[in-house]
């Protein structure tokens, strides 16, 4: 009998946050501009940056919105505008405790299906790896990270510390790019998020294998990578060729092509089409991808998980693990 369908890739944006510059110190922090009760925009000092609805902060509007899609569980994760990576740490504690707070308000309203994953001032492992703690006592189940802090990747020394910290707690981690460059090429047609994110989560998990940072933290470690892990998959026998053909610059501290880490980490669904599905699955195995939408942001899959149900390459056993296993061994080991 098929499993609970989960959705590993999803955001919040907690109503109700106090002016950032008054509780964290500093200034041109995001604030939320309430246009109605169900509407809100999300600002940068003068400037409109996303517009939300109450599926951001509202729980019976996110069950609704699951019920309809047939999802069982979701995964919420904080909005990646309010990591805070560039600000001094203290400044990103307290933003990180007071959003991780919120979102267990939101989560608690429903009850076992929405699953709350935190966020942590990563820029200073010691501070994040005490507020991953304080929060997994609070009720987090996981956390998610940006995909670099700075010009620091995922093989940054301080990075790995927090992820040998996370494999030490048994919390998942969830990946999501961030903070993309911009420009005159990229500031049209939302190029930042068409090409900037895939390029982003790409490097990502290039910097975790030939920064050896998968020859150093524990194979227990759970990591999932955003957006099907970006352009990744598709560019791994490239990978691989350079890794053999010019060792002298690109096999890092790696012990092995970068085919042999696939095994290492996870990748969501978030593709959109049966054909990119099915290389997702060819490429980091059945066993590895989980099923994500981006929900609720208009960038994201509806319904959730139309791609998986829909991919006739698929045997009944292997979209059980897509929409329902592989997520519930992410979350739990």
């Amino acid at each position: 009998m098929p499993g609970p369908v989960v959705d590993v890739h999803t955001h919040v944006v907690p109503k109700g946050w106090p002016a950032l510059d008054a509780a964290c110190g500093g200034s041109g922090w995001p604030w939320l501009r309430v246009d109605s009760e169900r509407a809100a925009m999300i600002m940068v000092g003068s400037a409109e940056f996303r517009p939300i609805g109450a599926e951001c902060w509202d729980a019976p509007t996110r069950l609704a919105d699951m019920d309809a899609d047939g999802v069982d569980m979701q995964v919420v994760s904080p909005t990646p505008v309010f990591f805070s990576y560039d600000r001094p740490a203290r400044q990103a504690v307290q933003v990180a405790r007071i959003f991780n707070d919120l979102t267990l308000e939101v989560t608690a309203a429903g009850g076992d299906r929405l699953v709350p994953f935190c966020q942590v001032p990563l820029q200073d492992p010691d501070a994040a790896c005490a507020e991953l703690d304080r929060c997994l006592d609070a009720g987090h189940v996981g956390v998610e990270i940006g995909n670099h802090v700075g010009d620091r990747d995922l093989d940054d020394a301080g990075v790995v510390e927090f992820l040998q910290h996370c494999a030490r707690v048994g919390a998942p981690v969830f990946v999501h790019p961030w903070d993309m460059p911009g420009g005159p090429r990229l500031d049209r047609w939302m190029a930042r998020w068409l090409t900037g994110m895939p390029a982003e989560t790409h490097l990502s998990v290039l910097a975790l294998i030939l920064g050896g940072v998968f020859d150093r933290v524990p194979a227990s470690l759970r990591i999932c990578f955003a957006h099907g892990g970006g352009s990744f998959p598709f560019w791994l026998g490239r990978a691989d060729n350079a890794w053999h053909r010019r060792g002298d610059l690109v096999r890092g501290a790696s012990t092995a092509p970068p085919s042999s880490y696939v095994d290492r980490f996870h990748v969501d669904s978030v593709v959109f089409e049966p054909a990119a599905l099915r290389l997702l699955v060819d490429t980091v195995g059945e066993d590895r991808v989980l099923l994500g939408s981006d929900y609720p942001y208009p960038l994201g899959e509806r319904p959730v998980g139309q791609v998986v149900r829909k991919a006739d390459f698929l045997t009944a056993d292997q979209r059980d693990k897509l929409l329902s296993r592989n997520a519930l061994r992410f979350l739990h080991g």
